[in-house]
């Protein structure tokens, strides 16, 4: 392996707090980085020394002779007068038609969807997105040996992010990236890089050894990190729980986080928070019966769509960048109107939403009166907080309460408006991509917070793991006019996906390998006739009976909302393991339909 970058005894100091104190460290051939830390904390400064961007104040950065490296960061812009063209394709000195007979360049297009966008499009008229999306591809176009990403997941949907893990595992290069997104800094990384307080602590693997490496740091320090601790120790317990895929690279000592966690709950009581809520909300939450959404330029969304939200549910609702997730939401919060049927809501509903868009407040107010102009004090499950509290629970320090609103970064004001819908205590609660400019600290807190949150959660995130972590059902909008509710997740959603993809792999999007090899002439048949209609039986039953199931769930939900009402928590129980089993069934029957389907595609 060879040493690419080398950092010796270096110092950083912006104003009066250094952000590196005789860091010391080096990035050698086929590592894959990943750095965390809190906002502020020194991450992106790191990443610009590492890179050569900015100078040290003390100690020697050194870079291997003739390295091939890429950097894109988040203060990285494009000139507004050229073209995708001109700022992927033509570095690479090959003629605009000759893209397409490059695999590599292919595969980039196709995977970060920029064909989508049209090459001769003027970056100038792109969205701030977008144009994140053209830098990262004109990247990863190029041979590289290093690969340096600051947030690369943001503005990416959940097959982006996806796509964007598998290239970079199947890519020969070394790859440093800071990134907030768990599930793609678990997938991706072989070390993590914690930067705090001028330092940076190293640690094999990727998120799930990091959390066990800080949880056995807390579990050994004094009493003023008992806090931290036990946010650590709770979120392994759920690591370790959940599905194997979470825990496929268990590098630490398994018998040591067993120990570690055998006296933690469950993240959330689901029976207890379903039966406050039933109580706080009655049966009537939000209904929408045969409704028919549509977009701002007329495109049909959904289409005769009955839904209806129950108290205490949980549901996370994923589908690609425009395929109106943030439009259903502002239906749901009765803010955009239904082109057909009607919008119910219940009377005792207090509906809470997290937009995109930032609140337009004074800005010189003080952060914690924004907060408290809101409510003094809030009760989140069973615990009474202040409005002091809760705001340092998302990352504002007593000191930082007293900044004014105008002084405040973009990610610090979306904490403060994530604060302020949370202070209201909303009993139906609506996230719009509420991952955004959180660090990994804040996201445990949130989620923590709404573990013993009790009420009706709508979020749409980019970030499977917090879709994972809160959200007890999972909604997609597939482009096909119906919300299709996903007993298996996010992977039963990125399966349905890639089998769309691939039946419309033809025409000019033709841009990965799989597209690619669609195009060649077709190898001849080789089922018979016979044996095609015999298949096609078979998934139309396997079909009858997913339906049926799928039925079945709604049913049992029903169930669960009526027992719920009468706090029967038995029953409660008993229904929830019933709906475990329906969902397991239900992935079964899906798992040999998809075979199937491989087999009649030959």
């Amino acid at each position: 392996m060879a040493n690419l970058i080398n950092l010796e005894q270096v110092s950083k100091t912006y104003g009066l707090k250094t952000l590196l104190d005789g860091v010391s460290l080096g990035v050698q051939s086929g590592d894959r980085i990943g750095i965390v830390g809190v906002n502020g904390g020194g991450k992106t400064t790191l990443l610009e020394v590492l890179t050569g961007i900015e100078p040290p104040d003390a100690g020697r950065v050194s870079h291997t002779s003739d390295l091939r490296m890429a950097v894109v960061t988040q203060r990285f812009d494009l000139p507004d007068e050229l073209t995708i063209a001109q700022v992927i394709i033509e570095p690479l000195e090959l003629e605009t038609y000759e893209w397409a007979s490059n695999a590599k360049v292919r595969d980039v297009l196709g995977g970060m969807g920029i064909v989508d966008l049209g090459l001769d499009t003027p970056v100038g008229s792109l969205s701030g997105g977008e144009r994140r999306r053209v830098n990262l591809a004109a990247a990863l176009v190029q041979d590289l040996d290093l690969v340096v990403l600051d947030e690369p997941t943001n503005h990416l949907d959940v097959e982006g992010v996806q796509w964007l893990a598998d290239h970079l595992l199947k890519r020969n290069l070394a790859v440093v990236v800071v990134t907030h997104d768990r599930w793609f800094l678990d997938t991706v990384a072989t070390w993590t890089w914690e930067v705090h307080d001028g330092v940076v602590d190293t640690y094999e693997g990727g998120y799930n050894d990091w959390t066990f490496a800080r949880a056995e740091r807390a579990r050994q320090a004094d009493a003023m990190e008992q806090r931290r601790k036990n946010l650590a120790r709770k979120e392994l317990a759920w690591l370790r729980r959940g599905a194997p895929a979470r825990t496929s690279k268990p590098r630490y000592r398994i018998e040591a986080a067993e120990a570690l966690i055998s006296d933690v709950p469950e993240p959330r009581n689901k029976v207890e928070l379903m039966a406050f809520s039933k109580q706080r909300q009655g049966r009537v939450v939000i209904e929408l019966e045969d409704a028919t959404v549509q977009s701002p330029d007329g495109r049909t969304l959904v289409d005769h769509l009955t839904w209806r939200l129950a108290p205490g549910e949980r549901i996370g609702l994923v589908g690609v960048n425009g395929s109106g997730k943030t439009t259903l939401l502002r239906t749901l919060a009765g803010e955009y109107e239904l082109a057909a049927g009607k919008r119910i809501e219940g009377q005792t509903v207090r509906l809470g939403w997290l937009r995109q868009e930032l609140d337009d407040l004074d800005p010189q107010r003080r952060l914690i009166d924004a907060v408290e102009d809101v409510a003094t004090y809030v009760q989140l499950g069973k615990k009474e907080l202040s409005a002091s509290q809760l705001a340092e629970r998302l990352g504002f320090s007593a000191k930082r309460q007293r900044t004014p609103v105008g002084d405040l970064s973009g990610g610090e004001r979306r904490r403060l408006q994530l604060t302020r819908v949370l202070m209201a205590e909303p009993n139906v609660l609506l996230l719009d991509e509420p991952t955004n400019d959180l660090d990994i600290d804040t996201l445990q807190e949130l989620e923590s917070l709404l573990d013993s949150w009790p009420g009706t959660l709508v979020v749409i995130s980019h970030d499977r793991y917090l879709i994972e972590r809160i959200a007890d059902n999972t909604y997609a909008l597939f482009g096909d006019g119906k919300l299709t509710n996903l007993p298996g997740g996010i992977d039963e959603y990125l399966r349905k996906r890639a089998a769309l993809e691939a039946q419309q792999s033809s025409g000019v999007l033709n841009l990965g390998e799989k597209k690619a090899d669609n195009a060649a002439p077709k190898p001849e048949k080789k089922l018979s006739s016979q044996q095609e209609r015999e298949i096609t039986k078979k998934m139309n039953a396997l079909e009858r009976k997913m339906h049926k199931l799928e039925q079945a769930a709604t049913q049992i939900n029903e169930k669960m909302a009526t027992a719920a009402e009468k706090v029967d928590t038995q029953a409660l129980t008993e229904l929830d393991g019933e709906l475990k089993e329906n969902r397991s069934a239900y992935e079964e029957l899906e798992m040999e339909w998809l075979e199937l389907g491989e087999k009649l595609e030959g």
